[in-house]
């Protein structure tokens, strides 16, 4: 399957439209220096899509901070040189890109911390909640966070949800027509209670998605799987925020979150010209 996406710069288009006004109004045809600098501390993500996005206006980039690495509050993470014009056109989009993926990297960083102390081996996970058109940037900054990417789409993995269940009957038949379908893919189970749990454990799927459920039922429902078959894998998700995912830590394999891309706050960047 081939999936087809724009790359960073294409994204100029939306912000020139005929073209910026201001600056060819204002800016002449002269050569400057910028510096990117990051206004508060964060793990740093976006700096190769924005390099792109600069690169492609025609400026001479130097990358001082890399993607995955940690910035101070004042530090420069990039440097850049070439014409005015072209710097103007393109300072928004690259600057939106870094601070959207650093607040994603910062974020996902600050929970795998967080989680992590009280159970080594957790994973966080990005779900599909993502930006559209921005799934693959979004789920890099979650790794150079710490993080996992989950599914990248519909095609990768099986994840068998309520809706088809509704439709296919029981868990036990949706796991074996998955099987058939596709052997070579893992098969993962949305469930929403014990007994569901139970009845997915004993159908044979590989991962078991615990949905929206409280710590104590979930954390039933967790050691029930693990008598039955301690090789799945026991992911929570629904509901999970930065204020109760410490309650699912210390008995889930992963917790995925839609939180880190769909209400991530973006981490402050400037682009200031010398």
């Amino acid at each position: 399957m081939v999936v087809c996406m724009r790359r960073p710069h294409d994204f100029l288009e939306e912000d020139l439209g005929t073209g910026d006004i201001t600056t060819e109004a204002l800016v002449p045809d002269l050569d400057v220096s910028a510096k990117i600098i990051a206004k508060e501390n964060c793990i740093v993500a976006g700096m190769a899509i924005a390099a792109e996005i600069f690169t492609v206006e025609g400026l001479e980039v130097k990358i001082l901070i890399m993607d995955g690495g940690s910035a101070k509050k004042g530090d420069v993470a990039m440097s850049i040189r070439g014409k005015a014009v072209a710097l103007l056109r393109s300072e928004r989009l690259a600057l939106n890109f870094i601070m959207r993926m650093s607040g994603i990297a910062t974020l996902t960083g600050e929970l795998v911390s967080r989680c992590r102390k009280v159970n080594p081996k957790i994973k966080i996970a990005a779900t599909r909640k993502t930006t559209p058109g921005l799934r693959k940037w979004e789920k890099d900054a979650v790794e150079l966070g710490g993080g996992m990417r989950h599914r990248e789409g519909l095609y990768d993995q099986f994840l068998i949800k309520d809706n088809h269940l509704r439709i296919v009957g029981s868990v036990s038949e949706a796991v074996t027509k998955a099987r058939k379908h596709r052997p070579d893919l893992r098969v993962e189970v949305e469930v929403t209670n014990v007994g569901m749990a139970e009845e997915a454990a004993k159908a044979g799927t590989d991962i078991i998605m615990l949905d929206n459920m409280n710590p104590p039922m979930a954390e039933k429902a967790a050691a029930l799987i693990r008598s039955l078959n301690p090789k799945i894998t026991i992911e929570v998700s629904g509901g999970i925020t930065p204020k109760n995912i410490m309650k699912y830590a210390k008995f889930a394999d992963v917790i995925s979150l839609g939180w880190l891309t769909h209400s991530v706050k973006a981490v402050d960047f400037s682009l200031e010209i010398l």
